[in-house]
């Protein structure tokens, strides 16, 4: 266990952040919406492009009046403060509008991947002691997952087809839903007095173990990330218009669509389809976003989709996160289409990035310098800071890391030591400040920005009765970038082909958690003592794949964490 006693590194300039005493009123939908809508209630807040293509668009007076709205709904529906809102929603103007109107009221919304299957949706709705779940209409088959949730008494879908059956819970339409609650308008004319430290929205995540947590955040640090990151290295301002391919439930995502842009009355693009190329593309010709935010995993899609070099006209800078984005990838795509990558780090822990490329001073295969408003360390093993150009353990400390893990007590205390967060990632900083990543700490692979455990693709693969060994390992693509790849032992006798563990995995576990390749091997090396050797087999794998996995460059629904 590391310990955290030696004294910091010389911070680095903050940003002035608004200073408020520990019971000072702040809450987070106020700031981000109500303010604007009464200062500049024309401006545009959102534009939409739903599943058929379709457009609208919300002022920022439309959207608060939309949130009032969901949270007079919420108080008709005996939502108390603090009780939790699962929303597994597509990105609409609806998505954000729970989101809001749950912190509106004191509620604590937690918007879950949409990627997840009907076990892992049951799973986080009864950890969670979901008190009301949301659904969109391409979701809302995912409702009678959530039956019999011991706290959950309101499923409300988005959609104007049939409603889901869900036993012991009341299911309406969202029009319904809202209806409802045209008399208790009165009741949320003033936010619910939460301060900066109240809870306000959980985002759950595998991180280092692959068991779902929810990671608990504050009112407080929305603003917090706006006033580090969105104003330290994006320099946002109110012209700016901002679309991000990693979709609203992740912390990722929510900083670009939500924080960052309504933290100065700017405006979002939210695109509820599946991410593609050509969708991409259709939407920065036409909706001209100024700041484009992605993985490197699609970056390289849209590398590989042959665009035009003036595709990310009007665009002023892309972001990247969620995994190491590979110095040849990085050069071939600044090149190609002529705009400023800024590439960074970030976590479901600290809600947002805190280590990121400078515009001007970018520097491919790195990831970049700390932004101000957080602190960075590197240490090794024994919690002792290493030297420059010394590999270690990275830390980071700042006022937008979450309060701990849900019920998760004995994980809280290994990542969240005093005012300091375990990355779990290793790091080398240089004598001039600039930080890159050479992999993880532990055996947790990224694939596409999103965290795959080994340990739970390995446990579905077990569990064919064909299988008698597995390793999973990452191994990267032609691109460099990271793909969970199983290597596999059969029972005697059996004669299945890779073929049929693909579709047994297909069976049990969602998409993005899919080895991108399934090896079979007669035997995997071992150690003196029996226990596998991970590395080896990773050896193994790249000689059988040429030394990388050929590049899945279909896009998967979401984004980096």
């Amino acid at each position: 266990m590391a310990t955290l006693d030696t004294a910091p590194p010389a911070p680095r300039a903050v940003p002035a952040v608004a200073a408020s005493s520990a019971t000072e009123v702040f809450n987070a939908t106020e700031w981000l919406v109500t303010r604007h809508a009464r200062a500049t209630p024309g401006k545009r807040a959102i534009t939409a492009i739903d599943l058929d293509g379709g457009v609208r668009t919300l002022t920022y007076a439309q959207l608060d009046d939309d949130v009032r709205r969901f949270a007079a709904a919420l108080v008709a529906s005996g939502v108390r403060p603090e009780e939790r809102l699962l929303l597994c929603m597509g990105d609409t103007p609806e998505l954000l509008t729970a989101f809001l109107a749950g912190m509106r009221i004191g509620a604590v919304p937690v918007p879950v991947s949409t990627m997840l299957t009907p076990a892992d949706i049951t799973t986080l709705a009864r950890d969670s002691r979901a008190r009301l779940v949301a659904l969109s209409s391409e979701f809302a088959g995912l409702g009678p997952a959530v039956s019999g949730s011991r706290d959950l008494a309101d499923v409300v879908v988005l959609t104007d087809d049939e409603l889901p059956q869900v036993t012991g819970a009341r299911v309406r339409s969202w029009d319904s839903f809202v209806s409802a609650g045209a008399d208790f308008l009165e009741a949320v004319a003033e936010p619910y007095p939460t301060i900066a430290d109240s809870p306000a929205f959980w985002l759950y995540t595998s991180g280092t173990t692959g068991t779902p947590k929810g990671a608990m955040h504050r009112h407080g640090s929305l603003r917090d990330t706006a006033e580090t990151y969105a104003r330290d290295v994006l320099g946002i301002g109110p012209d700016d218009v901002t679309f991000s391919v990693a979709k609203f439930f992740f912390a990722y995502g929510l900083g670009n669509t939500l924080t960052f842009p309504f933290s100065v009355g700017a405006s979002t693009v939210l695109d509820r389809s599946r991410p593609s190329p050509a969708g991409t593309a259709r939407v920065l010709r036409e909706q001209r976003p100024t700041l484009f935010f992605a993985g490197p995993t699609y970056f390289a899609a849209l590398l590989a989709a042959g665009l035009p070099r003036d595709t990310f006209t009007g665009v002023r800078a892309c972001v990247s996160a969620g995994e190491a984005f590979p110095a040849a990838l990085f050069e071939r795509f600044t090149s190609t289409f002529g705009v400023e990558m800024l590439d960074g780090i970030g976590s479901t822990e600290m809600l947002h990035i805190f280590i990121s490329g400078r515009p001007g001073r970018t520097r491919p295969g790195s990831t970049g310098e700390i932004v101000a408003g957080y602190e960075a360390r590197i240490l090794d093993d024994d919690g002792r800071p290493v030297p420059d150009g010394t590999p270690g353990n990275l830390w980071v400390r700042g006022s937008s890391a979450a309060t701990g893990y849900w019920s998760r007590t004995a994980v809280s205390r290994r990542v969240f030591q005093g005012e300091w967060v375990r990355t779990g990632d290793t790091y080398v900083r240089s004598a001039d400040g600039y930080y890159s990543s050479l992999g993880r700490t532990d055996d947790i692979i990224k694939a596409g920005g999103i965290w795959v455990s080994p340990t739970e693709v390995e446990e579905r693969l077990r569990a064919s009765p064909e299988v008698n060994q597995v390793v999973v390992v990452s191994v990267p693509d032609e691109t460099g970038l990271d793909k969970p790849v199983a290597c596999v032992v059969l029972v005697p006798g059996s004669t299945a082909g890779a073929e049929d563990l693909v579709a047994f995995c297909r069976e049990g576990l969602a998409a993005f958690k899919r080895p991108r390749h399934i090896l079979v091997f007669d035997e995997l090396p071992t150690t003196a003592t029996g226990k596998l050797q991970r590395f080896r087999i990773r050896e193994l794998a790249l000689e059988r794949l040429g030394g990388a996995a050929k590049p899945d460059l279909t896009p998967i629904t979401g984004g980096p964490e």
